[in-house]
């Protein structure tokens, strides 16, 4: 009797050794999946800054396109008729040219109002697309309440 009651332990062992290892695996798991959700918004917030002041001097390449809530564009604090997104690209041309510096294509600057229609937005990403000028950013309104 001793040695059946001992071979049925021995059968049950690897079903007993696994379940901790599961509980492992899941708790890896569950700590990679919450780890890099978060290094993600840690990036988010690192780059959202720097559209501020702050990093102007370093890339004097910079257009800045304004949308309001009233439909109004304005390129580099210039105010700018849309007729349509060729046009638009065609400013950023010009707004590039005046930077001087033609062998850098230059960063987009959207600072669109909260109330702006979300196709303006999308207009000047796609003039700046045909512009040929693919770094893009939003400038985030946290310097705005100082």
């Amino acid at each position: 009797m001793g040695m059946n009651f001992r071979r049925g332990q021995h059968r049950e062992d690897p079903e007993i050794n696994l379940i901790p290892f599961i509980d492992v695996l899941l708790v890896i798991l569950i700590f990679l999946m919450v780890t890099t959700t978060y290094s993600k918004f840690t990036e988010l917030q690192i780059t959202l800054p720097t559209a501020d002041a702050e990093k102007a001097p370093e890339r004097p390449n910079e257009i800045n396109v304004t949308v309001d809530a009233k439909g109004n564009y304005t390129v580099n604090n210039v105010p700018v008729s849309f007729q349509n997104v060729a046009g638009l690209a065609e400013t950023l041309k010009n707004a590039a040219r005046q930077n001087g510096q033609d062998g850098k294509s230059p960063v987009i600057i959207i600072n669109a109002d909260q109330f702006a229609m979300h196709q303006m937005v999308i207009n000047v990403m796609e003039a700046s697309r045909l512009a040929g000028y693919d770094k893009l950013t939003f400038a985030a309104q946290t310097s705005a309440p100082k």
